[in-house]
């Protein structure tokens, strides 16, 4: 069978994405690889359609700050906003968001029921991700080390110290504050040490011992065996590290392996992959999160929006990516169809680790966690406080204040934002 072009797939994928009139869309998104990728390929989607977009490509933190305040202002700025599955179910509930009526068959369950709230689906996953360990195989065999699947934090320190040295970090890990950036992986040592956000009765919970163990765990690791200014890196930071041959370990979310053994990369064939550390808790030491594409409420442009939408998300996207960079560089996370693809299989070594990972997130209310999200609070007010603990967890890993201190200003900021 003669193989189509990139310029046939996106022919193909828009028979039925067509406008019936030209539109401008407006689209907030942020600068991570995949989604440069798709500023790059939707020259060929504007051809096609005659709609032409206008892209506000953000750093994650200020991202999240402007579609937030434009959307609870109805500010109306943009047609597509690229959101997470903290934003999608609160904001669908209320009424910011059009719901999508796509075909999800083929879309993981975890990523549409984290995308919905009620029966509908508000935002269509662009990328979905866990999180799980990285790490340079050939320094850690050197070592005489192994990592394990839900390896103890005590062997991972082990780890970290031996196969640091001859200009490699033995780990690097997020410090930038934020809390979609630091506070996404430390919530994740939180919940494994057994620790959470709020107790059974919804108060915070965070000057405990369980969160003062984890974080002294956390700030030593880094401070002992991470680089230089790690208050200051999240994910792209660390991606170009360890790009780069100077991270010798590397806990963060999964869609990074396609990068690691990507064009460019120094440490290609290198990396092996393990599901997330533990400590005590079974449940939580993996995150779930989706960058998924939305249509706030309001907009004029709603039928472009969702069209632009279903072509970005759709199989024939993937596809697409494939034929145009390879199957080891494609957006990953949404659809069961990629992982059981032959082609993707034997391009991505981290394809099951991945999916595993996706698979065994535990977002649901626990005993410990008695709230839903792994990384995250499910509540409107977890925006504020998570941004607020950010900042104070960050100082204390860059030494500013003691992580006593740290914790205590944290459980009193949440307390006030709570109305506690």
């Amino acid at each position: 069978m003669k193989k189509m072009t990139a310029a046939a797939l996106v022919a193909s994928a828009l028979v039925s994405f067509s406008a019936a009139q030209a539109e401008e869309l407006t689209i907030a998104t942020v600068n991570n690889g995949h989604m440069i990728e798709m500023q790059k390929l939707s020259s060929a989607y504007e051809a096609e359609t005659g709609n032409t977009l206008n892209w506000v490509t953000l750093e994650e933190g200020v991202l999240r700050q402007r579609v937030t305040t434009d959307i609870a202002t109805k500010g109306g700025a943009f047609d597509v906003m690229t959101i997470g599955m903290y934003e999608a179910p609160i904001w669908g509930s209320l009424g910011w968001l059009e719901a999508l009526d796509f075909d999800v068959e083929d879309i993981l369950p975890a990523m549409r029921g984290g995308l919905s709230e009620g029966g509908n689906l508000y935002a269509a996953p662009f990328y979905g991700e866990s999180s799980m360990v990285m790490y340079r195989k050939d320094l850690v065999e050197a070592a005489g080390m192994s990592i394990r699947d839900m390896d103890s934090w005590g062997n991972v320190a082990k780890v970290a110290e031996a196969i640091t040295g001859d200009g490699v970090y033995g780990v690097c890990l997020r410090g930038k504050p934020g809390w979609g950036d630091n506070m996404a992986f430390i919530t994740t040592v939180v919940n494994s040490f057994g620790g959470a956000w709020f107790d059974a009765d919804g108060n915070p919970s965070l000057d405990t011992p369980e969160w003062h163990a984890a974080i002294n765990f956390y700030v030593d690791l880094l401070t002992s065996y991470g680089p230089p200014g790690s208050s200051g890196n999240s994910f792209n930071e660390i991606l170009a590290l360890f790009r780069e041959g100077k991270c010798g370990m590397w806990i963060d979310a999964t869609i990074a392996a396609s990068f690691l053994e990507g064009d460019g990369s120094k440490v290609t064939g290198k990396v092996g992959y393990a599901q997330s550390p533990n400590a005590t808790n079974p449940v939580g030491a993996n995150w779930l999160w989706a960058w998924a594409l939305a249509v706030p409420a309001g907009t004029q442009k709603a039928d472009a929006a969702k069209g632009f939408i279903e072509w970005a998300t759709s199989k024939s996207y993937i596809e697409l990516v494939a034929d145009a960079n390879g199957w080891g560089a494609v957006p990953t996370g949404t659809r069961q169809s990629t992982y059981d693809n032959a082609n993707f299989q034997a391009a991505a070594a981290f394809a099951d680790a991945e999916l595993s990972a996706i698979l065994s997130a535990a977002p649901g209310a626990t005993d410990v966690k008695p709230y839903t999200g792994v990384q995250f609070a499910a509540i409107p007010e977890f925006q504020e406080i998570g941004s607020e603990v950010g900042q104070l967890m960050s100082a204390a890993l860059a030494g500013s204040m003691s992580i006593e201190d740290a914790l205590a200003e944290a459980q009193a900021a949440a307390e006030a934002i709570m109305g506690n």
